[in-house]
């Protein structure tokens, strides 16, 4: 087969379609990118993409604060954090020293009520929420040189905890199911009309790329019927309107979410990305059940790049790609993202080793 564009090659991968290799496609911590140019092994003008010839392109999302023009108020801050009130109301911590989940401190939102007295009347398909300009100058640079252009942002469990955080999202999910549900439904309702709006303006991405962080390590956030019930409906809904544009969907989950794989697959997703392996993610598993339905991205372990330990990168690619790639529904990914600690010389080795595998 001829050398295929990242466009046509990624197309191809999420309906898992003869191609001349497996994808490729990597996350990174903000300052590994600047630590590799210091270092000389990437130009200053140069970004990662670039540099290991990414096959795909992801574009900014929408804001989804429910107030939008909210400046977050600082409410105390030390040498390493600083303590700040957001636009959903939620008092977050965040590390000032290095990129990590902010800490859950407290939100106004904790019931239904709140809710909708706080939160749900201001959530409206308004143009300030959409970034026209960077969706358009990245779309430009997409085509040019032959990326997939995936429009990227979080789905409906993503959107809640920030508003009521996890603890609060899931008692609801327990004991106030509808209140859940009116929220599921406000926010695929959002997502689909901001959509609609940027779509008409713009033109279609390529796919469409959800986060949505669903399982911790061993074990998801809730059982699968509880996924079917409350959050499946959000997911359906979202993703039937990217169907119905001809646009694939892929659905980034950390943490071991394999319970609700099949509920995903109800939902209409096409590619499970990232397949964590330290929270017990297992993707040769995966791919026996579930190969004939989904494409795959990421599934390999990100500690062993962080601790550039050569011999088990190359012991697990040798494992792993030359089962993933069978009916070409694979995207070489580790199954995180790629920190400072990990040398430019591993990753090129990661990358270089897995496209030799990877090829067909």
């Amino acid at each position: 087969m001829k050398k295929l564009t990242g466009k046509e090659r990624i197309s191809r991968i999420l309906k898992r379609e003869p191609v001349d290799r497996i994808g490729l496609f990597e996350h990174f911590w903000g300052d590994t990118l600047r630590r590799w140019q210091d270092e000389g092994h990437v130009r200053k003008d140069e970004d990662l993409a670039e540099h290991f010839n990414f096959d795909l392109m992801t574009s900014p999302w929408f804001n989804m604060k429910a107030k939008v023009d909210f400046v977050n108020e600082v409410i105390a801050e030390d040498e390493e954090t600083i303590l700040e009130r957001d636009g959903n109301g939620a008092t977050l911590r965040r590390h000032k020293l290095h990129n990590a989940t902010p800490e859950h401190v407290d939100f106004i939102v904790k019931d239904r009520n709140l809710w909708e007295e706080h939160v749900r009347p201001l959530l409206k398909p308004t143009r300030d929420r959409i970034n026209f300009e960077a969706y358009r100058e990245q779309k430009r640079e997409a085509d040019e040189k032959g990326r997939f252009y995936c429009q990227t942002g979080v789905n409906v469990f993503e959107l809640m905890h920030p508003v009521c955080g996890h603890e609060y999202m899931l008692m609801g999910m327990a004991l106030d199911p509808d209140w859940i549900k009116d929220m599921v439904e406000t926010y695929s309702d959002l997502i689909i009309n901001l959509m609609q709006i940027l779509f008409a303006e713009e033109g279609k991405p390529d796919g469409i790329w959800f986060y949505e962080d669903m399982g911790f390590k061993g074990r998801p956030f809730m059982s699968l019927e509880m996924y079917r019930d409350i959050i499946q409906p959000g997911h359906k809904k979202t993703i039937d309107y990217a169907h119905s544009l001809g646009l694939p969907v892929i659905m980034h989950s950390c943490g071991f979410v394999e319970p609700l794989v099949p509920g995903m697959i109800e939902a209409g997703v096409d590619c499970l990305q990232v397949i964590e392996v330290k929270a017990g993610m297992d993707l040769l598993k995966l791919k026996r059940e579930f190969g004939d339905k989904l494409a795959f991205c990421g599934g390999m372990d990100a500690r062993n790049l962080v601790a550039n330990d050569i011999d088990a990168i190359r012991a697990e690619l040798e494992e792993k790609i030359p089962v993933a790639k069978q009916g070409f529904g694979y995207i070489l990914h580790s199954d995180h993202s790629i920190p400072t600690t990990c040398n430019y010389e591993t990753y090129r080795y990661f990358v270089d080793k897995g496209l030799e595998l990877g090829k067909y």
